[in-house]
């Protein structure tokens, strides 16, 4: 990995209980919204918690306005590095040094808001590994859907995923997911995928450790400003969905060791 600057690195001696991680890319227009809706939830939650922005070589403001919130808040931190590498490889490096007990990644739009939060919790209370947000299946509530566009490629987009790497998720996509910390530790060090299906990635590669993974359903809202364009990006997609499928294939002839807690 490419050196990584990260503020407030030392300091804290005692590992939160939730660490959420959110990657951003140019995000000055919505960042610091979204970090102030992120700490009033959570210090309201009482849990220690941390927030780390893991900026993917931002070229904008997004990075004066994460360190400005920062500065009044102890437990925002900003990572960055440069150039821009992807999503996938962003929210590897908010996994791989994040401390808390529990990991969640979260999409800097919050098109999924944040109080969600407490229904992958009870999954997890309840003795699952990762708990991931979903659209597609009983129970959630899509304020505000996609163009028709955007929806069809995306079912068609999951039916490759089911097909080619992990059947029966109904939604692999969603940019909310929480881990316990033994199984973000155990996924994200081995994740190779930099782009927008490392979800993918890490859920086959949670199928092959044998973790136990729920799908919850989620509120959730379509928010402008995607920068997934499904013509422009399907075929790179679907290339890295083989990739995925056969770069950890050999590997499921020998279990995977989970790190200790």
């Amino acid at each position: 990995m490419n050196p990584v600057s990260s503020a407030k690195e030392e300091g804290e001696t005692t590992s939160p209980r939730l660490s959420i991680i959110v990657p951003a890319y140019n995000e000055e227009a919505r960042i610091g919204a979204t970090l102030e809706r992120m700490v009033a939830y959570l210090e309201a939650r009482g849990e220690s918690f941390e927030l780390l922005v893991v900026s993917d070589g931002s070229d904008d403001g997004t990075n004066a306005i994460v360190n400005r919130i920062a500065e009044a808040h102890a437990q925002v931190r900003l990572m960055t590095y440069s150039p821009n590498r992807g999503k996938g490889y962003a929210v590897r490096v908010g996994m791989l040094a994040a401390g808390g007990e529990r990991l969640l990644f979260s999409d800097a739009d919050l098109a999924t808001p944040i109080e969600e939060i407490e229904k992958l919790s009870e999954a997890l209370d309840n003795g699952c590994d990762i708990a991931i947000g979903s659209r597609d299946t009983v129970g959630s509530q899509l304020i505000r859907r996609q163009s028709m566009v955007r929806e069809m490629g995306g079912r068609f987009f999951n039916q490759l995923v089911q097909l080619i790497a992990v059947p029966g998720i109904h939604d692999t996509q969603c940019g909310f997911k929480l881990f316990t910390r033994r199984s973000a530790l155990a996924i994200f060090s081995r994740c190779q995928i930099d782009h927008f299906a490392f979800d993918v990635e890490a859920l086959f590669l949670a199928r092959k450790y044998g973790l136990r993974i729920s799908e919850i359903p989620v509120r959730w809202a379509h928010q402008e400003g995607s920068k997934v364009r499904f013509v422009r990006d399907a075929i790179r997609m679907l290339k890295t969905l083989f990739r995925i499928r056969f770069t950890h294939y050999g590997e499921a002839t020998s279990p995977y060791r989970l790190p200790t807690p």
